[in-house]
């Protein structure tokens, strides 16, 4: 029975390399198609009438516009990650296929060690995140304009000067690039060499590689967009597709090199969400806010009461939004402290419990559990996303019609489902160190309080 099980996965792979590889050629089209959506969307709302008071998603474009980009684009992309990996990255995504168009008729300059940093990653995406919030994105199709369009020229630029032919972009310094390719090691669909030399990934321009993989070498899902250009089902080098069980690679993430960079980054962007979210609804971020202005007048520091321009924040007069340096000020704050919130909690939950492996004498260094056991959050992070900067899903459901309790029950499902997983991966993640029995209880705990933390923090989200 197993065996007809499996023969059935594989055909169904089998299937898939077969349909891609037939019609890859065509994906430039794709890439077209949607680059043509993307200008639609983005850069025709500003330009025409705003929503009435009255007006609906199917009455004004510019409503309906907003409702594709926050209510389902994000969430969407955000979930598929689970199911597909970063396919949208490799088979759809317009801005990586521009830069990589970029690259093959650009400088070809190699790729600086600051570009290669860990930390490029994670510092575009915190500030992208907070920009879209001082701008209004999710609000004013001019903001939404300003944001994705300067997006789109950073990623044309890079590959204008970057890389021959590659998505130095999608790579390194992509907002989303690292954020998809974290939960991507949950996904079910993974590329793996037919003919695999041991030695752990590598980077490398001498490959066919757009994300510069050393194919060879390939056992992590992160950089892998899926575009199936090493996939020949013919052949018997490259790379083929197999179907798992979804978290499988961070269940035994020693083994699928592992780092603290992306740890961190799971904690940081769970922080990013809930300050993104929490500075809407708090009554804090409102003290904050008369604490900080208060303090400012006192110094005769008046300029904070001034609008800021209109490209780094919200400055709409007609419609009774105008930020003002304030404004920009405590928003940037209140969501840097969330990151360290959530940074320094989850940090220490996470240190805690490798702490506690140690003394039960799991294998591995202090630094080796902690950045496995730092990945159990991954499942709880996803959510905390989707429930923040994914907002605009649940307000979807809401025109359609549901009763704020199903969407309040639908919320509180999904955080309970992803700190379950969580839960269950971080048990798979001590057996990989070989914790046995009830020495396992005191760093599940550890991982339990994490989910409980972020549970609390998302109370009015969940519940209110």
């Amino acid at each position: 029975m197993n065996f007809v099980k499996i023969s059935r996965t594989q055909r169904f792979a089998g299937a898939i390399e077969n349909f891609f590889s037939k019609n890859r050629r065509h994906l430039g089209l794709v890439h077209l198609g949607m680059f043509g959506v993307f200008i639609v969307l983005i850069f025709v709302p500003p330009f025409l009438p705003a929503p009435l008071e009255h007006s609906r998603v199917f009455d004004n474009f510019q409503l309906f516009a907003n409702s594709l980009l926050w209510g389902a684009w994000f969430p969407l992309v955000l979930l598929s990650v689970v199911v597909t990996g970063r396919s949208w990255c490799g088979l759809f995504c317009p801005m990586g296929a521009a830069s990589e168009w970029a690259s093959g008729r650009g400088l070809g300059r190699r790729v600086p060690g600051w570009l290669k940093s860990p930390a490029a990653p994670i510092v575009s995406f915190v500030f992208v995140t907070i920009w879209a919030q001082t701008l209004g994105a999710r609000d004013h199709a001019q903001s939404a304009a300003i944001l994705f369009g300067c997006v789109m020229l950073a990623a044309f630029v890079c590959g204008l000067v970057f890389g021959r032919k590659k998505r130095v972009w999608c790579r390194h310094a992509c907002p989303i690039g690292l954020l998809l390719g974290v939960y991507a090691r949950l996904g079910a669909v993974d590329f793996k060499p037919k003919r695999f030399v041991a030695g752990g990934d590598r980077w490398t321009e001498a490959t066919a590689c757009p994300t510069m993989i050393d194919l060879k070498r390939k056992s992590e899902s992160r950089h892998c967009i899926e575009c199936f250009r090493c996939v020949s089902p013919n052949a018997k080098g490259g790379l083929e597709v197999q179907l798992r069980r979804p978290g499988a690679e961070l269940e035994t993430i020693r083994h699928h090199n592992g780092n603290l960079a992306e740890v961190l980054f799971l904690f940081i962007s769970a922080g990013v969400a809930l300050g993104g979210f929490l500075w809407l609804v708090l009554g804090s971020y409102q003290d904050f806010r008369l604490w900080l202005a208060t303090e400012a007048i006192k110094r005769g520091w008046l300029w904070v009461g001034s609008p800021g321009p209109s490209w780094l924040m919200a400055v709409f007069s007609e419609e009774r939004e105008v930020f003002r340096w304030v404004d920009f000020l405590t928003i940037t704050g209140y969501m840097a402290g969330w990151i360290m919130i959530c940074t320094l909690v989850l940090s220490f939950t996470t240190g805690v419990a490798a702490w506690l492996v140690r003394r039960a004498g799991g294998t591995g260094t202090f630094h080796q559990c902690f950045v496995a056991l730092g990945y159990q959050v991954a499942p709880v992070s996803l959510v905390s996303l989707v429930l923040g900067l994914g907002n605009g899903a649940f307000i979807n459901l809401a025109l359609l019609g549901l009763s704020p309790a199903f969407i309040t029950t639908v919320k509180l499902l999904l955080f309970v489902s992803g700190a379950g997983w969580s839960l269950h991966l971080g048990n798979r993640i001590l057996a990989s160190f070989g914790v046995r029995g009830s020495s396992r209880v005191g760093p599940l705990l550890c991982g339990a309080a994490g989910s409980v933390f972020l549970a609390s923090a998302w109370y009015p989200a969940l519940f209110g």
